[in-house]
C-alpha cells in the first residue's frame, strides 16, 4: 500500500466516522510523511491505531509467566 491509497482509504470513509479524533491524526500524519518527508512509519502507527481504535486491550492475569530473565545456575539443579 501507499501513501496515496492510505489518503484515499480515509477520504472515502462515511462522515461521522472520518471526523473521528483517530483518524484526523491519522491524516496529519499522512500529511507529516507526505509533505515534510517525515519517517513513514507515523503514517503506519496513526492509520493502524485508527483501525483499530475499537479493539480493547485485556489484561489476562491467569496466563502462565514466562521464563525470561530467570537462570538456572549448576547448584541449583
Amino acid at each position: 500500500m501507499t501513501l496515496r491509497d492510505a489518503a484515499l482509504y480515509i477520504t472515502e470513509l462515511p462522515k461521522a466516522e472520518h471526523d473521528a479524533d483517530e483518524w484526523q491524526a491519522a491524516m496529519e500524519a499522512l500529511l507529516l510523511v507526505a509533505e515534510h518527508d517525515g519517517p513513514s512509519m507515523f503514517a503506519r502507527i496513526g492509520v493502524m491505531k485508527a483501525l483499530n481504535r475499537h479493539v480493547e486491550l485485556v489484561f489476562n492475569p491467569s496466563r502462565k509467566d514466562t521464563h525470561w530473565g530467570q537462570r538456572k545456575l549448576a547448584r541449583d539443579r
